[in-house]
C-alpha cells in the first residue's frame, strides 16, 4: 500500500487505478519508468518541470494530490476484481468528501466505469459528481496502455487544467 499524497486546498486529486509493483517497492506513485504520468503532468503545465516519482511530496504545494481507486498493488490493473474496484470507488468517494478537492481526476476510464457504475463513461468531464466535487476521467498513463500516446495524455490533462484556469475557474 502506498500513502496518498494530500494537502489542504487541492485543485486536483489525481486517482490512479492501483499501484504497480514498482510503485509498491519504492513507495512512490507512478514509479515505473515507462509510466507517462509525470511527463504528461509537466507537458500539460501542471508542474513547472518534470518531477520524478520521488518528488511526489512537492505536489500539494502545487495544489495537486494523488490517490488510487484500489490500494492493492499488482503487475497489471486487469488483475483487480470487480469487487475490489467497487469497494475502492466507495473508499474514494469518502476520501473526496473529506478532502474536497476542486476536481477528482480518475486516470483510467475502464476502472472508473466499474468503480462508479457508469458503463458509458468516456474520457473528459463527467456528469457524475462526488458530493460537490466534479469528476474528470483521463487516460490511464501506464505504459501498458497502447491506445494513448504521451502527447494525447498530456492534451487531455491540458483540457482539465484549462477549465481550472479559464473564466470562472469551474471544472465543468
Amino acid at each position: 500500500m502506498i500513502d496518498d499524497v494530500l494537502g489542504p486546498g487541492l485543485k486536483v486529486l489525481f486517482c490512479g487505478i492501483n499501484p504497480g509493483l514498482m510503485s509498491e517497492a519504492t513507495g512512490h506513485h507512478f514509479a515505473r519508468p515507462g509510466n507517462r504520468f509525470w511527463p504528461a503532468l509537466h507537458l500539460s503545465g501542471f508542474t513547472p518541470r518534470r518531477l520524478a516519482p520521488a518528488e511526489q511530496h512537492l505536489l500539494p504545494s502545487l495544489g495537486l494530490g494523488i490517490t488510487n481507486v484500489v490500494a492493492r498493488s499488482s503487475a497489471k490493473a486487469s488483475e483487480l476484481s470487480r469487487q475490489e474496484l467497487v469497494e475502492g470507488g466507495a473508499r474514494l468517494a469518502r476520501l473526496v468528501t473529506d478532502v474536497r478537492p476542486r476536481v477528482l481526476a480518475v486516470l483510467g476510464v475502464s476502472a472508473f466505469r466499474t468503480a462508479f457504475a457508469v458503463p458509458k463513461a468516456s474520457v473528459g468531464p463527467q456528469e457524475t459528481k462526488i458530493g460537490e466535487t466534479p469528476v474528470w476521467v483521463l487516460p490511464n498513463p501506464s505504459g501498458l496502455n497502447a491506445h494513448w500516446t504521451l502527447e494525447g495524455i498530456a492534451a487531455e490533462l491540458s483540457k482539465l487544467r484549462a477549465t481550472l484556469e479559464g473564466p470562472g475557474g469551474s471544472a465543468r
